[in-house]
């Protein structure tokens, strides 16, 4: 009876989608505002680029790996809407390359054309950690009926498949099947930049006390939740006394290989053009257009002049403090530590859109179990106070590209109050979780001596 609820919920979500997707094509004809997403019309036109023998690159705005313009290739053949039923089934075509060991997964995926890749692997992840079925159908509901998460892939955003990988990701460091990990780490991180913010807790998640050779590790279940950081410093000093271990370096290694690999691939065809756009682009992207950024309005008034390296590194420092006090103080909790990482650079990032809300709220579900918030009143209060925010920045957006209005500070004033939900809803998140360890300590003589 679980297992059918769990596939009606996905049949239900998947015709949604469907619904949506069908609903978007009449907008975008009938209406003046258009439904599908401005990135999907520039992954369209870079992958008609593809197929006639060109570079995506000559399409200007096209700021991606060169794969997802691969990946796109059958709109110019089959229908221009072929990738929002694969973003919207969460990368159907992952599923051809992973090699799934799940034999749940495996039997699901074979019966259905249209799966939901990242709610089955929600639900992976949750199942081997044990939590009960019940609540991992409401943590599954959480990314599967989001509306911020079904009308992004309905939309044509390419985001669901960095999702998807992530998790997929997880699910290879859980059951210790580092190799396909490392994998998919590089390729990921060559994707998109962001995801290389988890390298360092992957790294401290790596300790040979839960992966030694010969041995999976060993999973804490959910029942046994209930920890205390107090084992912090001495984790640090584990890390820092075995710190190049055979699971790190070859993690390291491998990822490292597979993200080179393809990044010269494509710098052998596209040169220094690729280099630019996918990459080098990301890493000192100023956009003077308004965004939910605090710092947009200063990108705006001196985007005429070349920025000091003063200023750079004003807007770099506390994202990099931040990020790395989180690592350091969750990494063993290592899903809670990526929910924690995302939501802190997105929120201190120099550009932030609405598609970067879906990387953390793909890993949401993930932590839900161990929250000791209740949604009335507490949990509400955050979603009022998140979604508040936004909204009243919209307003002023609104106000500025529709109507013409000169609401630039007010617009600023708008993504301060915006950040600061942001930082609220992430301190209560992180005061109501019980930390838990993903895996237990291998006891050996090795270990007993380090300890």
């Amino acid at each position: 009876m679980e297992v059918m609820n769990f596939r009606s919920l996905i049949i239900f979500s998947a015709f949604l989608r469907v619904l949506l997707i069908v609903y978007g094509e009449w907008q975008d004809t009938h209406m003046e505002v258009r439904y599908t997403d401005v990135d999907y019309l520039v992954f369209s036109d870079a992958a008609a680029l593809v197929v006639d023998g060109k570079s995506p690159y000559k399409r200007s705005t096209y700021r991606y790996s060169p794969l997802i313009a691969f990946i796109l290739t059958p709109n110019s053949f089959i229908h221009r809407s072929w990738g929002k039923f694969l973003f919207s089934a969460s990368v159907n075509a992952v599923k051809d390359w992973i090699s799934v060991k799940d034999q749940y997964l495996r039997c699901r995926l074979s019966r259905s054309d249209i799966d939901l890749l990242v709610g089955y692997f929600i639900r992976t992840i949750l199942k081997l950690r044990g939590v009960p079925e019940n609540l991992t159908i409401y943590s599954v509901l959480v990314w599967l009926f989001n509306p911020f998460t079904f009308t992004i892939g309905t939309r044509g955003n390419c985001e669901p498949i960095i999702c998807a990988i992530i998790l997929w990701i997880i699910i290879c460091i859980m059951r210790g099947n580092l190799f396909q990990g490392a994998v998919w780490y590089g390729l990921v991180v060559h994707m998109r930049i962001y995801p290389i913010i988890y390298a360092l807790p992957i790294v401290l998640t790596l300790d040979p006390n839960h992966f030694q050779r010969g041995k999976k590790p060993a999973i804490v279940d959910w029942n046994s939740r209930q920890h205390k950081l107090n084992e912090t410093s001495n984790r640090l000093w584990v890390f820092f006394q075995s710190i190049f271990t055979r699971s790190r370096i070859l993690f390291g290694l491998i990822s490292a290989t597979v993200f080179f690999f393809c990044t010269g691939i494509f710098f052998y065809l596209y040169e220094w053009e690729f280099l630019h756009e996918a990459l080098l682009y990301h890493l000192t992207r100023t956009d003077p257009r308004h965004n939910f950024s605090i710092y947009f309005y200063h990108i705006y008034l001196n985007y005429e002049r070349e920025f000091a390296v003063l200023e750079k590194l004003i807007s770099f420092l506390p994202q990099l403090i931040v990020q790395i006090v989180l690592v350091f103080r969750f990494a063993q909790d290592f899903p809670f530590c990526f929910f924690v990482q995302t939501v802190a650079f997105v929120a201190f990032n120099k550009v932030i859109t609405a598609q970067y809300f879906v990387w953390f709220f793909c890993l949401l579900p993930l932590i839900l179990p161990w929250s000791k918030m209740k949604l009335k009143w507490e949990g509400i209060l955050c979603v009022l106070v998140w979604i508040g925010a936004q909204t009243h920045w919209l307003f002023w957006g609104y106000m500025l590209e529709f109507k013409g209005k000169q609401v630039f500070l007010q617009l600023w004033a708008a993504s301060l109050l915006f950040f600061a939900a942001n930082i609220y809803v992430m301190i209560t998140i992180i005061r109501r979780h019980t930390y838990s360890p993903v895996f237990k300590r291998l006891v050996t003589s090795r270990t007993k001596k380090i300890t």
